[in-house]
């Protein structure tokens, strides 16, 4: 495999031997009801009401808290998207605020296929630990660049098939495994919602995994997924 310049080796070869093989996947089903219940905090902040296009990611950016802060205050498992009119408590704010996005096409994180989410972050089967999200698709199905990035990766792995890697050029990357087809080429430039690749079908089942990872570590993406 060949990467860009020597720049990014050391940063992929951390990368990528922490992202395990995943042959096969189960379909989950998991309910979420999110709580509204004001009574579970005690330290100080305030609500912000969820509206439609909202993240976790995106609502942290606009009060400058971390990701990490506004999960573990509002108890979001890993299996949960948040909902428009949520109610979301925000550590340490003091105001409400809203997002105003310039270029929302490049700041962004959108689903790379439509479908369902079929093996959830962080959910373990065997010895494997999911490190990213599986999304029922259709066979020979675009997958759609979930922002804009250049291709650093484009080859096969082992245990995820045909896999691609985009730089976001921030610090986040985005992964995107079992393809039938890559059809951009590494140093390759694309634009959010560019077919970057088609789905494959794996045992019988054609899905998308899709990673979000920020320098070599990954993240769930449902927190950053609107």
């Amino acid at each position: 495999m060949i990467f860009l310049n020597n720049h990014f080796k050391f940063l992929f070869f951390s990368l990528l031997i922490f992202i395990s093989g995943c042959t096969a996947t189960t379909e989950y089903d998991y309910g979420y009801v999110p709580s509204q219940d004001k009574t579970e905090s005690v330290q100080d902040g305030i609500y912000h009401k969820v509206k439609p296009g909202d993240s976790i990611w995106r609502i942290a950016e606009t009060y400058n808290v971390s990701v990490d802060e506004v999960v573990e205050s509002n108890k979001i498992p890993d299996v949960a998207k948040i909902e428009t009119n949520q109610l979301v408590f925000i550590p340490g704010a003091v105001i409400e605020k809203e997002f105003i996005l310039s270029t929302p096409q490049d700041e962004e994180f959108y689903w790379p296929v439509t479908g369902r989410v079929i093996k959830y972050f962080n959910v373990q089967q065997g010895r494997e630990i999911n490190q990213g999200i599986d999304i029922k698709a259709k066979a020979g199905e675009f997958v759609k660049a979930s922002r804009s990035g250049t291709v650093v990766f484009a080859d096969y792995l082992t245990g995820y098939g045909n896999t691609l890697i985009l730089d976001h050029q921030d610090d986040f990357y985005t992964v995107y495994s079992k393809n039938s087809k890559l059809l951009v080429r590494l140093g390759d430039v694309v634009k959010r919602n560019d077919p970057i690749s088609e789905v494959d079908k794996n045992e019988n089942l054609a899905f998308l995994h899709f990673q979000i990872r920020k320098n070599a570590k990954e993240e769930n993406p449902l927190f950053y997924l609107p």
